[in-house]
């Protein structure tokens, strides 16, 4: 399939920029792939849909405080460091990307503080990756449980871009689910967003389980793909791990014919990631690169809650993949009718 195939016009309106009250109040889209029926319900909706026996898989990632501001030696000019990843904890190597880049040169120093008197960070740009990616070098002489708690009190939570303004408190919570624990990503995995502690019970009441994997997701999914032939797009690699126990639970209630929810795209990209021969979920980890697009056969996961989309992005033409291009089309201009609230903040779509 082509590029185009993925477009449509969203108006900035309905791109959410602040959540929901409370997290399981947002709106959700069913969307039956047997019947082709759709429907409008609340979120905390979802424990109607699964029974005992069945699985819902969560990515567990924790987001940090990726969004630094400082300045530059000598020059003083202001200057943004969004930490992406470490390369390298012995040696404080970190993959970032700098605003403006054209004043971010190897060799600078760039030194970060609460204000410009005392400075609890200085780092060295010791590589060029792409135009605005720099690899830095932070030289202080922290231990790693310092290290962070410094990068706690400078760092801002990486709200997106696109909400056009600043993180606040609020943000450190409503930025991150509920059951984040493994830290590394830069971005939430924001179908999860909608759980709350509430549903949690519900499940566990009904005998529904909770498996977990981990992948710390970057920016890639984000960017709109540019190459009209998708098997041409190149998706970041990004670090997963699928324990035992998950694996364990997932293969039990295939065998068993349960339903089985991929928990955003970040698990379906994962899963799929760890699948054997013999189409059953491994325990492994490592890095994974795939991009899942039209024709696919998922191995795994027969349910999938996910929010809305950006046109041409990664996660939405998964998404797609995943419901059936020509329904979910169908699906989306309803929700732009139904003023549903789009991206990371915004409503979701449970697909069964």
């Amino acid at each position: 399939m082509k590029l185009i195939e993925f477009e449509f016009d969203l108006p900035d309106e309905l791109v959410a920029t602040e959540p929901a009250d409370y997290r399981d109040e947002s709106r959700m889209m069913v969307i039956n792939r047997k019947t082709q029926e759709i429907e409008h319900k609340k979120f905390k909706d979802i424990v109607q849909y699964f029974d005992e026996g069945d699985v819902v898989i969560v990515n567990n990632t924790k987001v940090f405080p990726a969004r630094l501001y400082g300045r530059k030696e000598k020059t003083g000019a202001k200057i943004e460091v969004f930490l992406l990843r470490e390369l390298n904890s012995e040696h404080r190597l970190w993959d970032v990307l700098v605003d403006p880049a054209r004043k971010i040169r190897v060799g600078n120093k760039l030194f970060f503080g609460e204000d410009d008197e005392v400075d609890l960070l200085v780092a060295e740009v010791i590589d060029n990756t792409t135009s605005r990616g720099r690899t830095i070098r932070f030289v202080n002489d922290y231990t790693p449980e310092e290290f962070s708690d410094v990068l706690h009190k400078l760092g801002e939570t990486p709200i997106p871009k696109y909400m056009k303004r600043q993180a606040t408190q609020d943000d450190l919570i409503n930025y991150q689910t509920i059951y984040a624990r493994e830290v590394g990503a830069v971005a939430a995995p924001s179908a999860g967003l909608h759980f709350s502690k509430e549903i949690f019970k519900w499940f566990e009441i009904k005998g529904v389980d909770l498996a977990e994997i981990t992948l710390h997701q970057g920016l890639g999914a984000f960017r709109k793909i540019e190459v009209e032939d998708l098997s041409k797009h190149k998706m970041d690699s990004e670090n997963f791990r699928v324990p035992k126990s998950t694996a364990e639970r997932v293969n039990r209630a295939k065998a068993e014919g349960k339903r089985i929810l991929s928990v955003g795209n970040t698990v379906m990209r994962t899963i799929e990631s760890a699948v054997s021969a013999n189409n059953k979920l491994k325990s492994t980890e490592g890095w994974t690169e795939k991009f899942i697009f039209p024709p696919y056969n998922f191995r795994v996961a027969n349910c999938l809650v996910t929010n809305f989309h950006a046109p041409k992005t990664p996660y939405f033409i998964s998404s797609a993949t995943f419901v059936g291009v020509e329904l979910m089309m169908k699906a989306y201009k309803i929700a732009l009718q139904e003023e549903y609230r789009f991206l990371d903040y915004g409503d979701a779509m449970l697909v069964i």
